[in-house]
């Protein structure tokens, strides 16, 4: 019995290197969802998503290039763009999300034609969600699983790229203002590829 738990442990044990290994050199890419973790300030800990040009937003880091880095890279770049906030050098870990794995039955029929939409910064479900062409900035924000304490909502940003030309354009929205139906022509209706950004609140705002 001895022998077949340490055989047990073992294996394990390469299960679990192999995994780390296969993190380590995977080359993030374009609609990838990054963990990030800070050892000393959970508040920091989050998911970010790399953008259509190759970059991620992070608090204290501002952007980063994450196209093309394996997770090493990426969490050492991290470290060192926070590293002045800290009085010792911060403790950074970083993981990829594995996309999902959709299996498709021959016989299956077409999926309903969707738009894809990517929320990042204060939300409490960043990533990416698909959506039905025509749904409006409001409804896409009720999708993102609300604002964390933390959100800026006077000054939520909407990026949209376009696909020919490459030009991005920047629309500031305040989702508050559309709340309360003081704003509510900024009720955008949204397009393939749209970036929403929710960026973290300044001090006394």
């Amino acid at each position: 019995m001895g022998h077949f738990k340490a055989f047990l442990a073992a294996l394990i044990a390469i299960f679990i290197a192999t995994g780390v290994s296969a993190q380590n050199e995977y080359t993030i890419r374009n609609g990838d969802v990054i963990n990030v973790e800070v050892l000393e300030d959970s508040a920091l800990n989050r998911s970010v998503v790399v953008l259509s040009d190759g970059r991620i937003s992070f608090p204290f880091a501002g952007t980063l290039r994450a196209q093309g880095r394996t997770v090493p890279e990426i969490q050492a770049a991290i470290t060192d763009a926070i590293a002045s906030n800290f009085s010792i050098p911060p403790t950074v870990f970083v993981s990829v999300q594995p996309r999902p794995v959709v299996p498709r039955a021959p016989s299956a029929p077409p999926p309903p034609v969707t738009m894809a939409i990517y929320f990042l910064g204060e939300v409490n479900s960043p990533g990416l969600v698909e959506m039905e062409p025509g749904t409006r900035f409001l409804q896409a924000m009720a999708q993102s699983g609300g604002l964390t304490r933390f959100a800026a909502d006077k000054r939520v940003q909407l990026r949209r790229t376009d696909p020919h030309t490459g030009e991005t354009r920047l629309f500031e929205i305040n989702y508050r203002a559309i709340l309360d139906g003081a704003e509510i022509s900024n009720n955008i209706t949204l397009q393939e590829g749209d970036v929403i950004i929710v960026p973290e609140r300044r001090l006394f705002e």
